[in-house]
């Protein structure tokens, strides 16, 4: 047997995400231990939602991780291009030739034509799927409409009658039935392909040979098996992972658990514990041990130990092998640890430029600058309650900043954060000290301290994004008629500058 090929495939719309690590822990395993080869390939077909930033994150986040890769966009290869943008030509050609030898169809469908067909499927108790009107078509009006630059698809063709038998490497023969599966759109109208046709193409010209990726995939893979048996090409060996679980035992979420990577490297997870604990989350060592190095793993990894159900990622257990792994660190080894965590030259120039007008003694940096090293204030209501703003007022305010967090993490610098936050102070008609006050108590644990914009710069959007969810569950978040309303207020606002309300760029302190 050829020693395999295995590849992870993230789309940098956002934070990289735990789950990402998680499947490529498993991916990376099994192909080194097999002797095989790795692949990172950037899946950016969502072009209004994907960047090179999001991308540079998730290059350094594997990175940092140690799961490092054989070809990939960064590196190259023999196969690539590794980005889905750079393969525009290749989809194409292959979705031409699928409508050509009648696998797949050209649909005229309008969304409204769409929503209208699923709307009275629904009414009918029907899984909502395309009804395959365009089948109906004769060769000569579809020329005609396409002549005329009608806006069109192109779809998959999808049996009507009978089952799919996926051959899963954890689950055996799962069948699953085709009045289940959509005719799923391969082309767009703008010419871009779908997730589907791409990745299909992809994990074939990349010739690789196991598939290993989560759960909720499971039921696209007839339409991906149907891609290889139209276009006359041996499918991968397909692997489906148990999902990551909230300890609800809902899908992993930020809501519930914090899912960047980069908060557990900014939180001070070591990368060794992190990947110690998310392989414990789906295997085990055939000794049971919970403490294992990434090599341990890879010298006795085997698919065939990998868990089936959901396996609920606990901080706690997190907390307690990260601990395990610091202990056994030298005094010296710790020292570099903490200096490439926060204890770095260009942090603490930072974080020193503005503590040091507040300090007296030495000994007063740990109170004053505590909270920069990544433990969250303790606080508590009353702290809130301190303050002059009413609860509701602040609740909107740090509703607000979340969401400002969130939309800015490619964008994450102190004059960006200060002009959206002067701003929802005019848009919420507040001053701008009782604006920002219960940023400070959220982001400092103090109700004034060093410039809680700069504070925020310094922290990063992760710390940032937990600490103002730790206070909305502090003081209670907004009801759901509020956060509509919040949400018209600020895409009203949309992103005015301090200019526009008058600041002379100066917080409130």
């Amino acid at each position: 047997m050829s020693t395999p090929r295995t590849r992870v495939a993230p789309s940098p719309t956002g934070a990289p995400h735990l789950g990402t690590a998680y499947v490529a822990l498993f991916n990376y395993a099994y192909a080194r231990s097999m002797g095989g080869s790795f692949v990172l390939r950037i899946e950016d077909t969502d072009q209004q939602r994907s960047s090179v930033a999001a991308e540079q994150e998730i290059i350094a986040a594997l990175r940092w991780l140690g799961l490092n890769w054989d070809e990939g966009p960064d590196i190259g290869g023999d196969v690539g291009p590794y980005r889905q943008s750079e393969r525009s030509e290749r989809y194409r050609h292959y979705a031409e030739q699928l409508v050509a030898s009648e696998q797949a169809f050209y649909c005229f469908a309008t969304p409204q034509e769409l929503a209208a067909m699923r709307e009275e499927q629904r009414a009918r108790g029907e899984t909502p799927r395309y009804d395959g009107r365009a089948l109906q078509l004769s060769a000569t009006e579809v020329a005609r409409r396409r002549a005329a630059g009608e806006p069109h698809v192109i779809r998959l063709k999808v049996p009507d009658v009978g089952a799919c038998e996926v051959n899963d490497l954890l689950r055996g023969a799962v069948s699953i039935d085709w009045r289940q599966v959509d005719m799923q759109v391969l082309l767009k109208a703008d010419g871009r392909p779908t997730y589907h046709l791409a990745n299909v193409v992809d994990d074939h010209e990349m010739r690789i040979s196991h598939v290993v990726r989560g759960e909720e995939w499971l039921s696209s893979t007839p339409k991906h098996l149907l891609l290889y048996q139209a276009l006359a090409w041996e499918p991968p060996q397909y692997c489906h992972l148990p999902l990551l679980r909230n300890p609800d035992h809902s899908k992993l979420s930020k809501r519930r658990n914090p899912t960047s990577i980069f908060y557990y490297r900014d939180k001070g997870y070591l990368p060794e514990a992190l990947l110690n604990y998310l392989a414990r989350m789906g295997w085990s060592m055939p000794d049971e041990r919970e403490r294992f190095s990434l090599d341990e793993l890879i010298e006795h990894f085997e698919l065939s130990r990998v868990v089936l159900g959901g396996p609920v990622f606990d901080l706690v257990k997190l907390d307690w092998l990260n601990g395990q792994w610091l202990r056994e660190l030298s005094p010296l080894e710790l020292q570099r640890r903490l200096v490439d965590w926060r204890l770095n030259p260009e942090l603490l120039s930072a974080a020193l430029e503005h503590l040091q007008p507040r300090m007296e003694r030495l000994s007063d940096l740990v109170p004053l600058g505590g909270f920069l090293l990544g433990a969250p204030p303790e606080v508590d209501e009353a702290h809130y309650r301190a303050l002059k703003p009413p609860l509701e007022r602040q609740q909107a305010v740090l509703q607000w900043a979340l969401w400002e967090v969130e939309e800015r993490r490619f964008d994450f610098e102190r004059d960006a954060l200060f002009n959206a936050m002067t701003a929802a102070a005019g848009a919420l008609e507040l001053s701008l000290r009782d604006c920002f006050a219960p940023l400070f108590v959220a982001i400092t644990g103090r109700p004034s301290s060093i410039s809680v914009v700069d504070a925020m710069a310094m922290l990063g959007p992760d710390l940032c994004a937990e600490r103002l969810r730790t206070a909305l569950t502090t003081i209670g978040a907004p009801s759901k008629k509020t956060r509509r309303q919040l949400e018209v207020l600020r895409g009203q606002v949309g992103k005015a500058s301090a200019a526009d309300v008058g600041s002379d760029g100066r917080e409130p302190e």
